[in-house]
C-alpha cells in the first residue's frame, strides 16, 4: 500500500477516478488495476466501469492533463502505474523515450490493429484515431476537396486559422508534412501556409471554428472529434460554431489523409501485469471499441465497429499509410522548422 503521504501528493496533482481509496492505492492486489492517463475522466470512465463489470477488476486511475510520463519516470520502481492511457503519437512515443514502458507482445492486439498503428517493438498500441483536417466556412468556401498541400496556396493569403504550430496535433500534421515531402520542401510548404494566416496562431481547435463563424477566417485546421463535441454539446455558443463549418477530410497528393493516434502503453514495473495486459486486450474488443468511439467520437482502429454518425457524416476516411512511428520521429524536426520559419510569430 502507498503511504498517506504519497496519496496526498497525487491528489494535490490529479484527479481520482473510479474507486481510487482516499487511504491509498494497492500496487500489488491481483484483483486491481491502476491507470495513468491525460484522457479526460468522463470520457473513460464508461468504458473503465464495463471493465470492471466483466473482469471483477477494479480499475484505479490519476488524470494528469501534463507531465504523466515525468511522473511515472520520477516514480521508478515504486510507481503503482501498470498501464499509460493517452493522446497523441508524442505522448506515447515520450513514454517510451523516458524509458517508462515495457513490450508487449499480444496476438490479440496484432490480429486488431493495423502495423501503422503501434510501435514497432510493441512498447505502445493506438486503440482508436482522430483526423486533421479542415474546417471550412459554410458560406464562404464553395469547394468540398482539398489537399494539405493547398493549404500554403496564396489563394488562402488572409483566410487561414490554426492554433500554436507547436501544439503536439500541428507537429504531427508538420512531421507527416515532412515524411511525405522531404525537410526542404517542408519548409517551404510551412512558410507558405504561415503567409496564408489570417492572424497570429493562437486558441484550440474549437476556436478556429468560432473565428470562422465571426469572418476572421475562411478554413481552420483541426481534429475531427471536435466538431463533434460542439455539434452535440450542451454549450450553445459552441453549437453554433460547430454548424458554421463544413468539415473536409484533406488528403496529401499521393497520399491520405493525416491520423493520429489515442493508445495505451504497459507500464515498466507495472505490479499487476496481468491485468494490465488482460485490459489492453479488452480495448479492442468490440464493446470497447464502439464505446470508445461513441463516447469520445473518434475513429475506432477495429474494422466494422460504428463509427459515431457526427463523424460518418464527415465521409469516409482513407487514411494516410505513413506509419505513426516514423511520424514520432520526425516530430523534432517539425518543432525544428516551426521556429526557423518564425511560425507562431
Amino acid at each position: 500500500m502507498l503511504n498517506t503521504k504519497v496519496m496526498s501528493g497525487w491528489m494535490s496533482s490529479a484527479v481520482a477516478l473510479g474507486l481510487l481509496a482516499s487511504s491509498g492505492v494497492s500496487a500489488s492486489a491481483e484483483e486491481v488495476l491502476n491507470i495513468y492517463t491525460s484522457r479526460e475522466p468522463g470520457l473513460i470512465k464508461p468504458i473503465l466501469d464495463e471493465f470492471t463489470k466483466e473482469t471483477g477488476v477494479k480499475v484505479n486511475t490519476i488524470f494528469l492533463s501534463n507531465g504523466l510520463e515525468e511522473r511515472v519516470r520520477s516514480e521508478g520502481q515504486n510507481s503503482p502505474a501498470d498501464v499509460i492511457l493517452t493522446v497523441d503519437i508524442g505522448r506515447l512515443q515520450a513514454a517510451k523515450d523516458y524509458g517508462v514502458t515495457q513490450p508487449v507482445k499480444s496476438a490479440a492486439l496484432e490480429k486488431v490493429i493495423p502495423a501503422a498503428y503501434r510501435d514497432p517493438e510493441g512498447h505502445w498500441y493506438g486503440v482508436s484515431m482522430r483526423a486533421r483536417v479542415v474546417y471550412a466556412s459554410k458560406d464562404r468556401v464553395k469547394q468540398d476537396k482539398i489537399t494539405y498541400e493547398e493549404l500554403a496556396n496564396p489563394k488562402w493569403k488572409g483566410k487561414v486559422c490554426i492554433r500554436s504550430g507547436q501544439h503536439l496535433y500541428n507537429i504531427s500534421l508538420f512531421a507527416a508534412v515532412i515524411a511525405h515531402k522531404g525537410e526542404a520542401k517542408a519548409e517551404e510548404w510551412l512558410k507558405g501556409l504561415k503567409a496564408n494566416l489570417a492572424k497570429k496562431p493562437s486558441g484550440g481547435d474549437r476556436e478556429q471554428a468560432k473565428d470562422i463563424l465571426a469572418g476572421v477566417c475562411d478554413i481552420g485546421i483541426g481534429n475531427t472529434y471536435y466538431v463533434s463535441l460542439m455539434r452535440n454539446g450542451k454549450d450553445e455558443e459552441q453549437k453554433k460554431w460547430g454548424e458554421a463549418i463544413n468539415v473536409i477530410l484533406p488528403t496529401f497528393e499521393g497520399g491520405g489523409t493525416h491520423v493520429n493516434i489515442s493508445g495505451l502503453a504497459l507500464a515498466k514495473y507495472a505490479p499487476n501485469k496481468a491485468n494490465a495486459e488482460k485490459f489492453m486486450e479488452y480495448m479492442v474488443s468490440d464493446d470497447a471499441q464502439h464505446l470508445h468511439a461513441e463516447a469520445n467520437s473518434e475513429y475506432p482502429v477495429k474494422q466494422g465497429i460504428k463509427i459515431h454518425p457526427t463523424i460518418a457524416s464527415f465521409g469516409e476516411l482513407k487514411a494516410d499509410t505513413v506509419a505513426i512511428a516514423e511520424i514520432a520521429k520526425l516530430r523534432k524536426k517539425a518543432s525544428e522548422l516551426v521556429d526557423k520559419v518564425g511560425f507562431d510569430q
